[in-house]
């Protein structure tokens, strides 16, 4: 089934997340590949294909190495390959998207703002805010991800 573009259909609408985008990746102090593996993160989480594509992408430009961005979804038995900045960006990340079940806990907001302090935190929490209401968009909207299948020879 086709389904509504969300673009066309409420073009203010998608101003409006696209603000909050453009904010945390143009007017933020967090690094831009912090920024995108947090994106990336968020968006394994929700199982949206066409952000996981777009920022796995981005990550690849950004100049993180394949064999460090495959093992995102399972940080936690990697984290020698993670600085203690993005580690506790994942841990966060998936705090917040998974709010209905951890409910921000006390601990894990302690863990986070000890390495980001308040406005950092702050604007990774609206990061992964922007990512989440994307997803949401990207997922009931079903927008399609760039990866083509290969030619077979």
């Amino acid at each position: 089934m086709n389904r509504a573009n969300w673009f066309a259909v409420s073009p203010e609408g998608a101003k409006a997340v696209s603000v909050l985008h453009h904010h945390v990746v143009n007017d933020t102090h967090l690094p831009s590949t912090l920024i995108h593996l947090v994106f990336l993160r968020v968006s394994q989480i929700n199982g949206c294909a066409h952000c996981i594509d777009i920022h796995t992408r981005d990550l690849l430009k950004e100049g993180m190495s394949v064999d460090k961005m495959v093992l995102v979804p399972v940080w936690h038995e990697a984290q020698y390959l993670f600085t203690e900045q993005e580690r506790a960006a994942l841990a966060w990340s998936e705090e917040v998207t998974r709010v209905s079940e951890t409910h921000a806990s006390d601990e894990a907001y302690a863990a986070a703002l000890a390495v980001f302090g308040e406005k950092d935190l702050v604007d990774l929490t609206l990061t992964i805010a922007a990512m989440n209401a994307i997803n949401r968009l990207g997922i009931s909207f079903r927008l399609k991800p760039r990866a083509r299948p290969q030619s077979r020879q």
